[in-house]
């Protein structure tokens, strides 16, 4: 396991124990370590990149030693990495990190006391005298052995990499994507990493493949280099992207001639990865897959639209007044024109904004085409959102995932067109959040027997992914369209309700005044320090104490950004530090500790656990020895092993963007000039509507303000609107 390690000139080496993990980058694999020095009395600070380091275990650092004007005195690495101890406590500590898996600390026990110092040479060469232990079995003993075997060939790997600038905790990644082949892949196409493996960006990849002598005017630099401009930019949501625009990214990217990229271009187009279209003399490119997803859009679009209406020809006025009689609910007349116009329409939109009575047109609808033997789907974007939807309506209703019967073993989907939903009326909520792949695949799943109705807040946060199809269908002008914009009588006397609506117009939100308590506060806060210390004030107590919800289950912090101190990881660290502070048994994995009791969110779906980005839960046990624990959510618990933790993380504070389709009690929502790039009114008006009954906005006015008047984010380059209204043409041919 020891790695041979040169100093240079100056530099010195330095071993010890791992007291504390204070800092751990998943991304790039830097950490701040606190080492317990032999001969030292005090510990030691270590900065530098490792694989994976937890507390207890022994670690080796060449550097120099510097004196940080903010942190004082520290080493600085330029190699680190986790060595085996050579005494019976380190090689105890050792194995009890949770580094080889299978091994916690009472199997760590119990293999130091059979076996001594020569555990790590039975475990590599004499595997079967493990079954020679109680507890040990076969299944037991493969775990250790192949953990064992990982850690040795990662290593290996790590070396030729780290040769050709990749740091550690990439080189694990490509690893574990690659296995045994890794170097050859790496040599043959470093590119490849960029599509491969998370977290590994364009500049990366550039760099090796600069390092192993990949020329920088290489063919295959610049086509990976078109590659990485149209994935960033779908990134940032755009589906089409203008010739002038792709040009001016390529060349601030590489820097190398225009003929070379000309050529790289033709190149992508002649093997399908790259499209082109025209359109009044200006040439725009796709990546293949998002020029797919767009063309079945619109061509579902059309397809569902003709044909005859499931439950025939209806009157609708008279159907209007029974529903109305057997609810015992009188509708407006602009929600009376919307029923009219879903009993006459195939296809339909209804958007508008938080107490316009979009539920209640929905419900009159499955009133009246509820009578016959029809049958519904409901569904939604997001397992928060299908609850939702299940609620108001008394139907079940889906996430889309789960409607189409995604498969995690095909990674896909068994519904499409050759294998349709049975449904004579589908309805989708939440619409605003489905992005154009997704939509595709959802609508080709519709048969052309169906109608189909989407509601949804078009004024929300667009997608995460590319494409915003509820607006482009909207803008199309070819598709009946419901906006609502009246607050009903109900809705009016919410503070959250009137505020969401101003600022979604651009008006600053207004506060009641007096004593009575309200459901809407902005709480003025200049410095980061006092929004800080306001935001732990209110969520740990004076929330509490003056409204009874509960600071854990009913009160969700809402944030614009990750990072920073006002992102959610400084924030989540200091909510856990105040609202869980008594948890006895933690796991800490890259720097995060996780302790019984903490709330947690899923980033990432996982469809063997059947949990999804965005499901939110809470930590009901924790086994240290296992180093493994489970989560509960709503009724249903979910184990994860040390290895999958990266797929959660704290849910104290979340940001805006994973609250969509959400809906908590209490809002808290700290905004500052800091989040000055991101400071847009739908991010705002996301979040106030994300409350049931009380919204905290604690912030600087400039901020607030700058938000509400920025409506920039919208504006995201597609082709949909041309070609659900038929003014497209088809791709140049070349």
């Amino acid at each position: 396991m020891n790695e041979s390690v040169t100093s240079g000139a100056g530099e010195e080496r330095v071993t010890g124990v791992v007291d504390r993990v204070t800092f751990f980058s998943d991304t790039s694999g830097f950490c701040v370590l606190r080492l317990l020095v032999k001969g030292e009395r005090d510990t030691v600070t270590v900065v530098g990149c490792v694989a994976s380091v937890t507390t207890g275990q022994h670690v080796e650092a060449v550097g120099i030693w510097q004196n940080d004007k903010t942190w004082g005195l520290q080493f600085k690495a330029r190699h680190l990495a986790v060595i085996s101890p050579d005494t019976l406590e380190g090689i105890s500590k050792y194995l009890s990190s949770g580094m080889v898996k299978g091994i916690g600390p009472h199997l760590a026990k119990v293999l130091i006391s059979a076996f001594g110092l020569e555990v790590f040479n039975v475990i590599e060469d004499h595997p079967e005298r493990l079954l020679e232990l109680p507890g040990i079995g076969r299944k037991r003993m493969k775990q250790v052995v192949a953990a064992w075997a990982e850690q040795k060939a990662v290593k290996e790997i790590i070396v030729f990499l780290h040769s050709h600038g990749v740091g550690t905790a990439r080189a694990v990644r490509i690893y574990r994507e690659y296995g045994a082949d890794a170097v050859a892949i790496v040599r043959n196409n470093p590119y490849r990493l960029t599509l491969d493996i998370p977290g590994i960006g364009f500049k990366t990849a550039d760099q090796i493949a600069l390092n192993i002598g990949i020329p920088s005017d290489s063919p295959m630099r610049a086509r990976a280099g078109i590659a990485h401009v149209l994935q960033e930019l779908s990134s940032e949501g755009h589906c089409r992207v203008p010739e002038q625009k792709l040009v001016d990214a390529f060349m601030r990217l590489l820097n190398i001639p225009a003929a070379v990229l000309d050529e790289a271009v033709k190149a992508e187009l002649s093997i399908g990865t790259l499209v082109a279209v025209e359109d009044q003399g200006e040439r725009s490119f796709y990546l293949r897959h998002l020029f797919n997803a767009e063309t079945g859009v619109a061509c579902s679009i059309g397809r569902i639209q003709q044909g005859k209406l499931p439950w025939g020809t209806i009157e609708a006025r008279t159907a209007i007044a029974k529903a109305e009689k057997q609810s015992k609910l009188e509708l407006s007349e602009s929600q009376r024109s919307a029923v009219s116009l879903a009993l006459s329409s195939k296809l339909m939109i209804i958007t508008g904004g938080p107490g316009v009575g979009k539920t209640t047109i929905i419900n009159t609808i499955l009133k009246i085409l509820g009578t016959g033997m029809l049958k519904f789907v409901l569904c939604a974007p997001t397992g928060r959102a299908a609850k939702r939807l299940s609620e108001a309506t008394g139907r079940e209703a889906k996430t889309i995932h789960r409607l189409l019967e995604f498969d995690p073993f095909a990674r896909d989907f068994k519904r499409g067109s050759s294998y349709p939903l049975e449904a004579d009326v589908v309805i989708v909520d939440e619409a605003s959040m489905i992005d154009v792949v997704l939509m595709n695949r959802l609508l080709a799943a519709i048969s052309d027997r169906s109608a189909l109705m989407f509601a949804g807040d078009v004024d929300q946060l667009p997608p995460v992914g590319p494409g915003f199809v509820l607006a482009d269908m909207i803008q199309s002008g070819v598709l009946p369209v419901v906006r609502l914009t009246e607050i009903f009588r109900q809705a009016q006397t919410s503070s959250i309700i009137v505020n969401a609506h101003r600022i979604n117009r651009g008006e600053q939100p207004v506060q009641t005044a007096g004593k009575e308590l309200s459901d809407f506060y902005v709480v003025p806060s200049a410095s980061t320090e006092d929004i800080q210390r306001r935001l732990l004030q209110v969520v740990a107590d004076r929330i509490p104490k003056r409204f009874g919800l509960d600071p854990l289950r009913d009160i969700q912090v809402l944030t614009p950004m990750n990072k920073g101190p006002l992102g959610t990881k400084a924030l989540n660290s200091l909510l856990q530090a105040s609202l869980n502070p008594h948890a006895v048994r933690k796991l800490e994995r890259f720097g995060t500790i996780y302790a019984e009791g903490d709330k947690v969110i899923q980033m990432v779906n996982n469809y063997d656990k059947e949990v999804f980005n965005g499901d939110i839960g809470s930590i009901v046990t924790v086994n240290e020895e296992e180093s493994a624990l489970s989560v509960l959510y709503d009724d249903r618990e979910v184990v994860y092993e040390f290895g999958e933790l990266d797929e959660i993380a704290l849910a104290y504070a979340i940001t805006i963007h994973k609250s969509q389709g959400s809906e908590y009690p209490a809002v808290v929502i700290p905004l500052s000039m800091q989040h000055y790039s991101l400071l847009e009114r739908n991010l705002i008006y996301t979040a106030v509507t994300r409350a049931k009954k009380l919204v905290m906005i604690i912030g600087d006015p400039k901020a607030l303000a700058m938000a509400i008047g920025n409506r920039r984010s919208s504006q995201r380059l597609t082709g949909l609107v041309a070609r659900i209204s038929g003014d497209t043409v088809d791709p140049l041919r070349q």
